[in-house]
Formats: C-alpha cells, sequence, structure tokens
C-alpha cells in the first residue's frame, strides 16, 4: 500500500535540368548514455528518462536519438571518447564515476549527471545553484544513506551484533561509504564485516558463505549498479543463507527484499531527461543549478519478514512509504 510519494538547400541544376528546391531536414539531435549496469536491469529506469524528455517535447525515434552504452568501470573513458567523436549533443550519466569520464572526454559537450554522491566534493560541479561549466544533474543527497539504512537494519535485527556490507571492488566510492558505516557501528556497539567483490566476479554464493563464517547476521547491500542489476540473485541468496537484508533502492523489495531505504530511482531519472530538453534547446548546463530531492523512501516487505522471522514493529509500520504485503 502506498503511502506518500516522493516529490525536468537550396540547390540547383545546370543546363537543360529544371530547378529544383530541396529541403534539407535537420539532423535528430545525439544523446550518449553513459553508465554500468546492464541493459535489462535499467529498462524502467529509461521509461522514465524517457518520460522527461516527453515533458520537452522530445520522442526517442521521432526527433532525438540515443545512444546507449553499458559496461563496467574500466569502459566509461572509452565510451565517453567515443561519444565526443561521435558529436553527441549531450551525456547523459549515472554516477559519478562515468561523469568524470566524461568531464575528461569534454568540456563543451553538455552533460547531466545522477549521482549519489556530493557533485562539489567530487569536483562535478564548483557550485550547486550556479555549475558554471558543461555539467549540471540530480545529486541524491546519498551521502548520509548508509549510515541511515545501518540504523534500519539495526531496528530490524536487533539482535544482531555483528553485520555485513556488500561493496563493489571496483568502484572506488564506496571506500567513503564503508568509513561511514564503520563509524556509526561503533556508535551502537556493532561489529562490521567487509563482503567486497569485483564486477569481473560472478560468485555471490562465496560472498555470503563468508559472511556466515565472519557470524554475520544482517546485512546491508551497498549502492551500486552491479549490484541492482543482481537484485534477483542477492535477494534469494539473502533468504538461503538466512541473513536479513537492507538494499539501497525499492527495487530489490519489489522481488521480495526485506527493505530498503533511498532514491525514488525512477524519478531522478525523469528529471534527468526532463533537465536534456531544455540543453538540447540550447539552455547552458551550467545556468541550470543541481537539483536534490529533500525525501527518501522507506519500503518494507512483510512477507519477507516473515519468511525470517521478524516483527516489525507499528512504528516502524508508521513511518514506512510504502509496505509489500
Amino acid at each position: 500500500m502506498k503511502r506518500r510519494q516522493f516529490i525536468t538547400l537550396l540547390g540547383g541544376a545546370a543546363g537543360a535540368w529544371p530547378m529544383v528546391t530541396w529541403a534539407q531536414q535537420p539532423a535528430m539531435p545525439l544523446i550518449g548514455f553513459l553508465r554500468t549496469s546492464s541493459r535489462d536491469w535499467s529498462r524502467a529506469l529509461m521509461a522514465g528518462f524517457r518520460r522527461g524528455l516527453a515533458h520537452a517535447g522530445f520522442e526517442e525515434g521521432r526527433n532525438v536519438r540515443i545512444d546507449y552504452r553499458w559496461g563496467p568501470y574500466e569502459q566509461l573513458a572509452s565510451s565517453a571518447i567515443e561519444f565526443v567523436r561521435g558529436g553527441v549533443a549531450a551525456i547523459v550519466v549515472r554516477g559519478n564515476v562515468p561523469a568524470r569520464a566524461a568531464l575528461a572526454a569534454t568540456k563543451t559537450i553538455p552533460i547531466v549527471f545522477i549521482t549519489g554522491d556530493d557533485p562539489m566534493t567530487v569536483g562535478l560541479v564548483t557550485s550547486m545553484s550556479r555549475p558554471s561549466g558543461n555539467a549540471t544533474g540530480i545529486s541524491m543527497n546519498a551521502g548520509a544513506l548508509p549510515t541511515k539504512r545501518l540504523e534500519l537494519l539495526h531496528e530490524l535485527v536487533p539482535t544482531a551484533t555483528t553485520v555485513g556490507i556488500l561493496v563493489n571492488a571496483s568502484n572506488a566510492n564506496a571506500a567513503a561509504d564503508v568509513v561511514a558505516v564503520e563509524s556509526a557501528a561503533q556508535r551502537i556497539g556493532l561489529q562490521v564485516v567487509i563482503a567486497s567483490i569485483a564486477e569481473a566476479e560472478t560468485d555471490f554464493n562465496g560472498v555470503f558463505e563468508a559472511l556466515t563464517r565472519a557470524n554475520a547476521s544482517a546485512l546491508l547491500v551497498n549502492t551500486d549498479a552491479f549490484f541492482s542489476s543482481r537484485r534477483d540473485q542477492l535477494v534469494a541468496l539473502a533468504f538461503s543463507y538466512g541473513i536479513p537484508t537492507v538494499y539501497s533502492i525499492r527495487e530489490f523489495v519489489e522481488v521480495g527484499g526485506l527493505a530498503s531505504y533511498g532514491n525514488d530511482l525512477a524519478d531522478a531519472y525523469r528529471h534527468a531527461g526532463v533537465y536534456v530538453g531544455p540543453i538540447l534547446k540550447g539552455a547552458r548546463p551550467g545556468d541550470l543549478p543541481v537539483l536534490q530531492p529533500t525525501k527518501f523512501d522507506l519500503v518494507i516487505n512483510l512477507k519477507a519478514a516473515k519468511v525470517f522471522g521478524i516483527e516489525i514493529s507499528p512504528t516502524l509500520l508508521a513511518r514506512a512509504d510504502e509496505v509489500i504485503e
């Protein structure tokens, strides 16, 4: 049940040939979309992006083209360079690592980012209100979220004294989230086990086995497109190993996960599409302020809670934005 909603030639012929007037059709602008993860996982998110584009009168295939590039972190730089060489009108990126790859490739082509980090701290913009450069976008204020998720996990599983955090070893940004979780865990008397796996690896079973050996009785799955694209597998393993898990986005809970706390990612993609619209019409990204959501969604799956033997308190249920029954 939904509780609250988340709050952008003329030409001529010579001689005996009759004169012919040709109407030159302007080429459709090309958008380069760069992110890690997989096309299948991003399908619903891209639908949100296209809804945002439609807000400004752009429809893929009719008056705008989109070149999608999916792949690991190691391919981001080469993909961004290919976009520049291909003459894209704008580059849209998910995450600050892809954003930095795009900024390294061009200082003139507009870039619209969707990131969970502080864009100023990671060097994407110099100002939130007046970015001034060729990049702007949506910052999802995710800096404090790992700590909030740990607090939620502790509330769900108060008997857990050792908790794990699953991070992508290929993502350099994960280190800051680990530090935040470890600091928060120390304050409430919890031990933290770091479970790390690189994108080139697929042995999630081995990760859960290691967590079990370390006596981790609860788990946080860190924000990462790689994990999102493996959400069905991760949710199934959490049940198989009996480890209650809190996730970063609602899509995990929708496929059976226990709980999530974070942004409405599909809506963030919609806002990115809204921003690309005026840029294609000539607006400068440096004049468009970085958007920041003010609300985050808590989603709880009561079916999953029952499987784990967790009784959700009425207070926590009252705080939830959505409860899946």
